[in-house]
């Protein structure tokens, strides 16, 4: 998987398609939740993409700390299905971590997991924080790597 990350106004039109397609086929279609994607959070954020071939396979979105948390922040984590088994998850957020660590010169980062998903986090050096929470319907904690 090649991995590029770009600021908002870097992204070519046919990348901004292929993201605003993945996170709508996962979030919205696959897990069935309805909610407000385009948060115009966007412009703030950096953006992670991982590509198999021309075809975008795996996202992030990364905030500088005082823009979504007073932390440096991860999210809209994202894999397409079919390719969940080739552990580009770990990929993505191994990259996005060191993207914060080199855009924004922090370590601490913090992000908004699905309950599910901690021991996957857990694996990258976050730990939760505070109790679990319903986001858009779906169990969520907050997680945070130091």
């Amino acid at each position: 998987m090649e991995i590029k990350v770009k600021r908002f106004e870097d992204l070519k039109l046919h990348e901004l398609y292929q993201v605003l397609q993945l996170r709508s086929e996962v979030f919205v279609v696959e897990q069935d939740c309805v909610y407000q994607d385009i948060d115009g959070k966007d412009p703030k954020a950096l953006h992670v993409l991982g590509f198999e071939g021309d075809q975008l396979v795996a996202y992030t979105r990364l905030f500088p700390p005082g823009v979504y948390f007073s932390e440096a922040a991860i999210g809209r984590v994202v894999v397409k299905e079919e390719t969940r088994k080739k552990s580009y998850g770990h990929v993505i957020l191994k990259a996005s971590i060191k993207a914060i660590e080199e855009s924004y010169h922090t370590g601490k980062i913090k992000l908004s997991a699905q309950t599910y998903l901690t021991r996957f986090y857990e694996s990258h050096g976050f730990v939760k924080v505070g109790e679990g929470y319903l986001e858009d319907g779906i169990p969520h904690i907050a997680m945070v790597r130091s």
